[in-house]
């Protein structure tokens, strides 16, 4: 039931800035919502869709739809970034995903409302709509321990954004679930348990294939273990194996 309200209203977006020749915005979604979003796609009218969550590589997007080149002018995504940082450093504690997420709970904002939270050291930074970042500019004075002060902030330092490594496996294929096995160090058989508890996502979308070949710029989430991206072959071993190049995210 959820899902169907979620593909309405996706529907009900997309039919508006057709029909309106104005923008619309989703709240951010979650990974299993992205996937709802590309299940229907094809349904939408060809008005446009832009996908951005803030910064490069983030996981909670919002989607607009309409297209500027349509509709005749241009509208910023209705995202800030909100710098979270200690009143008094050296008495500040290391800030965790967790708490930072959970002092924002805390405050009753609704979690469409926020985007991703980037950690740096005794610092974070949180994405949301203008007017929560104005709330939580406010009201957010504590983070666990902590005293903070919140500010937007027009500068992400590139410690705070997502990173990579790239990690070289050997494997017969591109195959997505011998590629998570490897990556992750596990059997076939506990990769295929991943798939059908429905915890595999491939661009976003979960999915149950476990035999699909992955291209370069694919991006493979497997839920309680992590996410990478498939670079490609970058070469072969004696026996004819594969070696495939895989950027991991850190």
């Amino acid at each position: 039931m959820k899902d169907d309200f979620f593909r309405r209203r996706i529907i009900d977006l997309a039919e508006q800035a057709d029909r309106t020749g104005r923008f619309t915005f989703t709240d951010f979604l979650t990974e299993a919502e992205y996937g709802e979003y590309l299940a229907v796609r094809e349904q939408l009218p060809r008005c446009g869709c832009t996908v951005w969550g803030g910064h490069e590589n983030a996981d909670r997007v919002m989607l607009r739809f309409g297209s500027a080149e349509q509709l005749g002018y241009e509208e910023p995504f209705p995202i800030v970034c909100v710098a979270v940082q200690p009143v008094q450093e050296k008495f500040a504690e290391q800030l965790s995903h967790r708490d930072v997420l959970g002092a924002v709970m805390h405050l009753g904002i609704e979690r469409g409302q926020t985007g991703d939270i980037l950690t740096e050291g005794k610092a974070a930074y949180l994405f949301c709509t203008p007017a929560m970042g104005d709330y939580i500019c406010r009201e957010m004075t504590r983070v666990k321990h902590t005293t903070v002060c919140c500010t937007v902030t027009d500068t992400l330092p590139e410690a705070a954004e997502t990173h990579y490594e790239t990690v070289t496996v050997q494997a017969a294929s591109s195959r997505i679930d011998g590629l998570i096995a490897k990556l992750y160090h596990m059997s076939r058989g506990e990769c295929l348990a991943l798939f059908r508890a429905g915890k595999v996502a491939l661009g976003g979308a979960v999915t149950e294939n476990s035999s699909a070949q992955l291209k370069p710029g694919d991006v493979v989430s497997v839920r309680g273990c992590g996410k990478f991206r498939y670079a490609g072959v970058t070469g072969t071993t004696r026996k004819g194996n594969q070696i495939i190049a895989l950027e991991r995210f850190v």
